[in-house]
């Protein structure tokens, strides 16, 4: 499968090369669209880069096109390029209202408003108005595929959805378009495919290392959701080099919700003060005077820790000893949170956390 993908991002990079020599605007903002919609851009950073340039540098800007002009709009702003919002003035109707008869022109124009900065007023009016306007022509008889994008867009507009689930979504419905490109769509599922693999080997080995930390000490006060802080961090770090990246930063989330659970609903104010003073000092020798169900917590805590550490300095990372620092702080904020409950039973203020040094 990896093969037959190789061949296809080879094939699909040509189609873009081809496109970025000619003079077609729509073409080029299409291709950039539809290659992040499907969810392979990470593969053309470059190729798509210099479209996105040939696109900002056309002086003829879409031009009398509302709907060419607001994918403009939208991928321009969404890579951080300057593009005012007065390029839809041009739009206004007799009564100052952007909008259109065109379905899929009116989702461009909704989401390319949702780019919207503080004080572009313009764009305000475009929501406001097409949001009812879309809820409208939901009611009418539209195709199922067209009505289910406009129920999609109202909920959540595209700038706001996760990536992988975006593109997981968007494979199956550009694959019932009429017009399309066999080579994207080819690409784009295996690609899929191979990405889903790899998230779930890193599920594999986040549940082995899960239920290990379980079977070491007594977890049963603590949530167990392993998978969704797995899926939380696959929502920012979803390419397939940073898999060590994202089972790492689980495995840190995971901490952060195991202390949290500790300090909140198992440890009395004495075991906690015992706890924060043992993680300030990461030294296991200090359990000791910990009761055993802590004890094993402990342990497991600074184990992992001590584990991502040394792998990162393996790898040369220059800020791996940041792991144990950001450990111990979010230790002594959690611990800190129980002081202003403590005085306000005693009728006095509450204090201000104090910050981790």
């Amino acid at each position: 499968m990896k093969e037959r993908a190789h061949k296809k991002e080879d094939e699909v990079r040509g189609i873009i090369l081809e496109i970025i020599s000619s003079s077609n605007l729509t073409q080029k903002l299409e291709l950039v669209d539809t290659l992040q919609r499907i969810g392979v851009d990470y593969h053309y950073k470059k190729e798509i880069s210099d479209l996105l340039c040939s696109i900002y540098n056309d002086k003829d800007g879409g031009s009398n096109d509302l709907y060419i002009t607001s994918l403009r709009f939208y991928l321009l702003r969404k890579h951080g390029y300057t593009v005012p919002a007065d390029v839809f003035e041009k739009f206004r109707d007799g009564q100052c209202i952007i909008s259109s008869d065109d379905v899929s022109c009116l989702l461009m124009l909704y989401d390319s408003a949702h780019m919207r900065i503080h004080g572009e007023e313009i764009l305000d009016d475009i929501i406001t108005f097409n949001k009812s306007r879309l809820q409208y022509m939901i009611t009418k008889k539209l195709e199922p595929e067209l009505a289910e994008e406009v129920r999609c867009t109202l909920e959540t507009p595209r700038l706001r959805r996760v990536k992988r689930v975006e593109a997981r979504r968007y494979i199956s419905v550009y694959a019932k378009k009429a017009v399309k490109n066999e080579t994207l769509l080819d690409f784009a599922k295996l690609d899929c495919n191979i990405l889903q693999d790899i998230y779930c080997d890193e599920l594999k080995e986040l549940t082995i290392w899960w239920k290990d930390l379980q079977s070491r000490g007594d977890l049963s006060f603590a949530r167990d959701r392993m998978v969704e802080m797995h899926f939380w961090i696959l929502g920012v770090l979803y390419e397939p080099y940073y898999s060590y990246s994202r089972v790492m930063v689980t495995k840190f989330t995971l901490l952060v919700s195991l202390l949290d659970d500790l300090y909140d609903n198992y440890n009395t104010t004495k075991e906690s003060n015992i706890f924060t003073t043992a993680m300030e000092r990461c030294d296991e020798q200090t359990t000791d005077k910990f009761p055993e169900h802590m004890k094993a917590i402990f342990i497991n805590i600074l184990n992992t820790t001590n584990k991502i550490e040394e792998e990162l300095k393996l790898q040369e990372n220059r800020h791996a000893e940041l792991v144990k620092k950001l450990v111990i702080c979010t230790a002594k904020f959690y611990h800190a949170e129980l002081k202003p409950v403590l005085m306000n039973t005693s009728k006095f203020p509450c204090v201000a956390l104090p910050v981790c040094k």
